[in-house]
C-alpha cells in the first residue's frame, strides 16, 4: 500500500509523532490516566448512591425519633420491643422463631 507524499508528511511529521507520543503517555502512563479516571468515576457513583441511602435513613430515623419523643406509649412500646425493657413487676419471655 502506497501512501501519497501529502499524507506521508502528515504521518511522519515530527510534530504529529510528538503529539501521538504525548497522547499515549497521557492516556496510559500519567498519574491521572484514563483507567484511573474511570475507576474514580465508578467509585464516585457508588459513594453518591451510599450518600443517598444514608440520607434517606437519617430522614426516617428523625421521623421515628419525633414520633417517639411526642408519644410516651410509642416510646414504651419501642423500648420493650427493641431493648427488651420491662417494668419492675413484669417478667419478659423472648421467643425466637427460626425459619
Amino acid at each position: 500500500m502506497k501512501i501519497s507524499s501529502k499524507y506521508r508528511f502528515l504521518i511522519f511529521n515530527k510534530y504529529s509523532i510528538t503529539a501521538l507520543v504525548f497522547l499515549i503517555f497521557i492516556l496510559f502512563f500519567d498519574g491521572n490516566n484514563l483507567i484511573t479516571q474511570i475507576k474514580l468515576n465508578k467509585e464516585l457513583r457508588e459513594l453518591q448512591s451510599e450518600k443517598e441511602f444514608y440520607e434517606k435513613e437519617i430522614a426516617t430515623n428523625k421521623a421515628v425519633k419525633k414520633l417517639l419523643m411526642s408519644d410516651l406509649k410509642q416510646l414504651e412500646k419501642f423500648a420493650r420491643e427493641e431493648y427488651r425493657m420491662k417494668k419492675d413487676n413484669e417478667d419478659v419471655f423472648v421467643f425466637e422463631y427460626k425459619n
